[in-house]
């Protein structure tokens, strides 16, 4: 029997010691298990804390791991991309137990020991199930065509993807990216549009500080080059059912999975009112297709607004303040995306206006 309290408080101590846990566990997987190190970009900056902080929360919580078996199938699924086999499980487990050993001290026993051996075990039979089931009827990754790229601005651009097969994917859901220009690295993003007949994707791209994928994506992908597309993830923004009312309030490039979901509410509609915020009038990239939208569907409302506005064009204001001074929100399901700080402040703003935490739609951040 896993002692899942005595994980937890193990787990704690161990992510005590900051980013050492992750140095020490990625220098004893590739020290132990070299052929492991191509399954890794070659700057592990942005990857160093992301694997094995998910494993140890994830591991921990081994007591509620029935509520997060489809998420675990899902990563299963999705890291086929990287090439992850089933005989490389064991070689993560090692390296986490030895870390976690390390970091315990005088603290580690045989019984936390075995306790981590067994609910690793768990996690790692799950993925490894849900990719060996994934791989008889869907490839791991698809070599996707760029056949438009429009660059809005320095940081933004529009680009266009034919993976040459339609891709499995509900409005809401993101995709994961790589570019041959940035070997082995991969990002999420969402389309702008629901999926079409023809297959292609439209994708929304800002590059941001420090952005490997998105600074190549917007800087140096061309119409003809090919992408590396994964699978859709995630179901945190996808369209719950019912006949109420939508209230969507997106902020920058967010506001591409929120075209997306009108795409899809127009097969059944429904009173949709959609926020969109940026700093400036140029941060509302699209701002005229998007009008354009609007004016087609008559149960559709568009409110673009910023935080300021030199010529009094535009609304001023957050979308989040904006849409619950409006009354959008109330009996809505209310669906959130934007940057991360963003989301979070919205939808403090929300539920502090007493609108349901279960009505807020969102994807969690750091996926």
């Amino acid at each position: 029997m896993i002692d899942a309290e005595r994980l937890k408080k193990n787990w704690s101590l161990v992510a005590s010691h900051g980013d050492q846990v992750p140095l020490y566990f990625y220098s004893t997987l590739f020290l132990t298990h070299p052929e492991t190190r191509d399954l890794f970009p070659m700057n592990m900056a942005a990857q160093r804390d992301k694997l094995v902080t998910a494993l140890g929360a994830v591991v921990s919580n081994v007591d509620t791991i029935d509520a997060v078996v489809p998420t675990l199938q899902a990563l299963g699924r999705d890291h086929r991309k990287f090439g992850a086999l089933r005989g490389h499980y064991p070689a993560v487990g090692e390296a986490l137990v030895a870390t976690l050993e390390h970091f315990s001290g005088p603290h580690w026993t045989p019984a936390i020991a075995a306790d981590w051996t067994a609910a690793y075990g768990l996690v790692a039979a799950t993925m490894a199930d849900a990719a060996d089931a994934a791989a008889h009827y869907t490839p791991p990754w698809w070599d996707a065509e760029v056949v438009a790229h429009e660059r809005i601005d320095l940081e933004t651009a529009v680009i266009t993807i034919d993976p040459g097969n339609r891709i499995d994917y509900l409005p809401g859901q993101s995709l994961t990216l790589c570019t041959n220009l940035r070997p082995r690295v991969w990002r999420h993003y969402t389309p702008a549009n629901a999926p079409r007949a023809d297959g292609t994707v439209e994708l929304h791209v800002r590059a941001v500080d420090g952005g490997e994928v998105s600074t190549a994506l917007v800087s140096l992908v061309r119409p003809g080059d090919t992408l590396r597309v994964g699978p859709a993830v995630g179901n945190g923004l996808t369209l719950r059912p019912g006949r109420g009312p939508v209230a969507m309030i997106a902020g920058g490039t967010g506001i591409a999975p929120m075209k997306a979901l009108v795409e899809q509410i127009a097969a059944a509609p429904r009173h949709t009112t959609l926020y969109w915020g940026a700093r400036s009038p140029a941060g509302l990239y699209c701002i005229e297709p998007m009008r354009a939208l609007a004016a087609a569907y008559d149960w559709l409302d568009l409110v673009p607004c910023v935080d300021e506005d030199l010529f009094g064009e535009i609304r001023s204001g957050s979308p989040a303040e904006l849409a619950v001074a409006h009354g959008r929100c109330a009996g809505a399901d209310v669906y959130l995306c934007g940057p991360p700080g963003m989301v979070e402040s919205s939808r403090k703003h929300l539920v502090g206006s007493g609108i349901r935490a279960e009505a807020i739609h969102f994807e969690p951040s750091g996926e």
